[in-house]
């Protein structure tokens, strides 16, 4: 199961007393796109394969195992208090540089707004950026480079009032092109900066 395929999987012992065998009910979620992954529940008398948004795996109590599709009504009964409250989902933006330089775009700084008022929303944020180049240059002076873009913005954003511990950088240089191109070629889309908030 890949990161980010699964929003939820969440599991409830509807069990009575320690004695009896428990019941569990596992549901498999859609993330917020409609997505799901594949989940396998499987124990000593059965097993079950969730693949569908809502797909949900019951043991009964002799332990045998049976699909099923939950409700949005049941889904709010039995997890509602959970599901309120999780924390938001993290969120990503990027921002794009000029050549060979730490200045964002003039059609980034616009986007910085939207990164401002998605931390506005949340209590305690934790900020991730990641600085990239294109595969212009050497890698020791675009690894330099795509941590002065990381150091940049995060120079932006404690200026705005977003304290300095809740943000981490990182520099990648030109390892993780987001267009693939031949060495040497200009590559405005490479030249960037990935936000991730949480």
């Amino acid at each position: 199961m890949r990161r980010g395929d699964v929003a939820l999987i969440a599991a409830l012992v509807l069990g009575g007393c320690a004695t009896a065998p428990s019941q569990d009910l596992v549901v498999l979620l859609p993330d917020k796109d409609g997505k799901v992954g594949t989940l396998v529940v499987q124990n000593q008398k059965g097993s079950a394969v969730l693949n569908t948004a809502y797909a949900t795996a019951r043991t009964a109590p002799d332990g045998s195992v049976t699909r099923g599709t939950a409700s949005q009504g049941e889904i709010k009964e039995v997890f509602g208090g959970a599901l309120s409250a999780q924390p938001p989902r993290p969120i990503s933006f990027t921002l794009y540089f000029e050549s060979g330089s730490d200045e964002i775009t003039a059609q980034s700084k616009q986007e910085v707004k939207r990164i401002l008022a998605e931390m506005a929303r949340r209590e305690a944020p934790d900020i991730t950026v990641i600085g990239h180049t294109d595969l212009v240059g050497s890698d020791p002076s675009n690894d330099a480079l795509s941590l002065q873009r990381a150091g940049r913005v995060k120079s932006m954003l404690v200026g705005m009032g977003v304290p300095a511990e809740r943000i981490l950088i990182a520099g990648r240089g030109r390892r993780e092109p987001l267009v693939p191109t031949a060495d040497g070629v200009i590559e405005p889309r490479n030249r960037r900066v990935e936000i991730s908030v949480r």
